[in-house]
């Protein structure tokens, strides 16, 4: 996109998306518009390029329908955790835009996996997924995998979060194991996501007050350099560019862009209430231009990392190195196989950025996300967390718009009159990692020598923020926490460098027992009764046809696959018999439509002692 259109410059992070599940079982099931989907049509059996050390990691992806009238579907990526601290914890991870898709985050920044080049993969050593369960979703639909007809893309945002909820409600019933988790919301990184998540926040704790039985775990709002408050924001490209010495205080390019600050604060007072203003995005676009030295490569500052320079126009947008690869991996077929994507997006691509869902998603009836601050701040915690070198949604516009706040009988992080809440130091390793401030319900970090990508740069530090603002503590599972410090005080142990062994074997057949009851929650929620005798039929012609098929195709036995996982060296080969294959061999008795005698009284999760549900544990880094 030229910079100078009028149409706002992406502010997206990288992307990168990959899973995969058997041929056959794409070719047999679209989990999407299937009734019948069941988790394990989603199981990524095997990811190309996967690095032959470091933890398995157990997967699902694919799609499901939001909209069928005009086929509306959103595309997911889900990672285990590989650890379990105190209880279970699921991440969801939003990337802005808008139409920008998440695999950036899942590829680039917080998940497992690293690409090295367009064909192999290395283990990301930060990955957020070590104490936490990652799902990532390309939103709206039509960004990245995700697909809808072209006269159906989404214009506003509570339209977006009402989708999303949808695609929720859908998610957790075909995996109810997590749906009591504490859910960390929005992981959203990057930019226009700072729109989103304050919306489907505010979706999903509407969600909650009408149906309490049913209700998520909202525990918390992450955003980092997120695009909140045009009205602080535009001006803030300015003050940040004088402050990094991009322009001169008083020079004429200063002067030039004053002028376009003025015409940017004229609209914005004669039409108030937007989320994004055409002439004000002229600030930036104008700053670029006038600071291009040359036609090279060093021409342009990069909007994302004003260290480094770009060719002009993209500015940034060649940036990170990894975006190289990342579209032609993800257009590999063997890689959108393993992913399940739809037809339709196999034979278009996947794209980074889709230029039609950001242009049709205007926002013109929708208020700034900065506006539901402050009730959402009543009801959960909420972090914001800035890059010291990113221009595009820079530190500066955040801050100003942190003390213009007022929330929870408060203005900014004032305390007391006349008092604001310190900056307290962070430290991490040995090395200034920024500084933290909080106060009523709401946490600010300032992350130096790092850019609009926080993990991408610093990805164990940023783990090690996550991890805090989680209340992470791995005290009950050993390992060498790293040397993380606020005002030279250490906190809770966060981050590890490896479990102890005497935790994984119990954790794993824990594990197995909660599949086990987690798939007889899921019959047991479809309502349906049958007799006691029809589903020891049931179990005695299943048994039959696994012995037929153990016989007849080798299958390995389900004791391998539990022996396998427990393999500390290297990542274990996928086995036809494994734990999925086995899920996916029960789905052909889903047509007998078995569930669970009604008088049974079983509880749908094992519980620890505090009531927090456990699931699965693996090996660290």
């Amino acid at each position: 996109m030229a910079l100078m259109s009028m149409i706002p410059s992406p502010r997206r992070c990288v992307v990168l998306l990959s899973l995969s599940l058997t041929p056959t079982l794409v070719a047999a099931v679209n989990p999407a518009t299937s009734t019948k989907a069941a988790a394990a049509d989603y199981y990524v059996r095997d990811l190309p390029g996967l690095p032959a050390d470091g933890p398995k990691v157990n997967m699902h992806a694919g799609h499901i329908e939001v909209t069928p009238e005009s086929h509306g579907n959103l595309f997911f990526w889900h990672f285990e955790n590989q650890h379990i601290a105190d209880k279970q914890r699921t991440v969801i991870w939003i990337n802005g835009g808008p139409g920008c898709s998440s695999e950036d985050g899942s590829m680039m920044e917080i998940g497992p996996y690293r690409l090295t080049d367009q064909d192999n993969l290395v283990y990301n050593n930060g990955s957020w997924n070590e104490f936490a369960n990652l799902l990532f979703v390309d939103n709206p639909v039509g960004t990245g995998f995700s697909s809808v007809d072209t006269n159906s893309y989404i214009h506003e945002l509570k339209e977006m979060a009402d989708q999303f909820v949808i695609f929720l409600e859908k998610w957790f019933a075909l995996f109810p194991q997590y749906d009591r988790d504490d859910v960390s919301r929005a992981w959203l990184r990057e930019s226009y996501a700072g729109q989103h998540i304050p919306y489907i926040a505010r979706a999903i704790l509407d969600r909650n007050k009408k149906d309490s039985k049913t209700a998520w775990n909202l525990k918390g709002l992450l955003i980092g350099n997120g695009w909140i408050s045009p009205a602080e924001q535009y001006p803030a490209y300015i003050t940040f560019g004088i402050e990094k010495g991009i322009i001169e205080k008083d020079s004429d390019n200063h002067k030039k862009l004053q002028a376009d600050l003025r015409s940017c604060e004229k609209m914005m007072a004669s039409d108030v209430g937007h989320v994004d203003y055409g002439e004000c995005e002229a600030i930036l676009s104008n700053m670029l231009k006038l600071t291009k030295k040359g036609d090279g490569d060093d021409a342009c500052i990069n909007m994302y990392d004003v260290r480094l320079k770009d060719s002009y126009p993209s500015c940034g947008m060649n940036w990170p190195p990894d975006l190289v690869h990342l579209t032609p991996y993800l257009r590999k077929p063997e890689v959108t196989s393993a992913l399940h994507v739809d037809a339709i997006k196999k034979s278009v691509g996947w794209t980074e950025c889709n230029g039609a869902v950001g242009g049709a998603f205007n926002a013109k009836n929708s208020k700034p996300s900065v506006e539901l601050l402050p009730n959402l701040l009543k009801e959960v915690p909420i972090m914001l967390f800035s890059g010291a070198e990113d221009l595009i949604c820079n530190h500066v516009g955040t801050e100003n718009m942190i003390n213009k706040m007022e929330w929870n009988g408060g203005k900014g992080f004032e305390v007391t009159p006349g008092n604001w809440a310190p900056r307290r130091d962070w430290d991490f390793e040995g090395e200034t990692a920024g500084f933290w401030q909080e106060a009523r319900n709401l946490t600010y970090v300032l992350v130096y020598n790092s850019s609009h990508m926080v993990p991408f740069d610093l990805p164990r530090r940023s783990r090690d923020m996550l991890d805090r603002f989680m209340g992470v503590d791995i005290s009950s599972v050993g390992g060498d926490p790293a040397d993380s410090r606020i005002d030279g005080e250490k906190g809770p142990k966060t981050t590890v460098g490896s479990a102890k062994n005497s935790t994984q074997n119990a954790a794993e057949d824990e594990h197995q027992k909660q599949l086990d009851e987690a798939k007889w929650a899921a019959y047991y929620k479809s309502g349906e009764i049958v007799l006691v005798i029809v589903v020891i039929g049931a179990v005695a012609w299943g048994y039959w046809i696994w012995r037929e098929r153990r016989k007849g195709a080798a299958y390995s036995v389900l004791a391998d696959h539990d022996l396998s996982r427990r393999s500390t060296g290297h990542r274990a080969k996928s086995q036809p018999g494994d734990l999925e294959t086995a899920a996916f061999d029960e789905s052909e008795l889903d047509d007998l439509h078995v569930t669970t005698p009604g008088t049974s009284t079983s509880a749908r999760f094992p519980k620890n002692q505090d009531g927090s549900e456990k699931f699965v544990t693996k090996y660290a880094e």
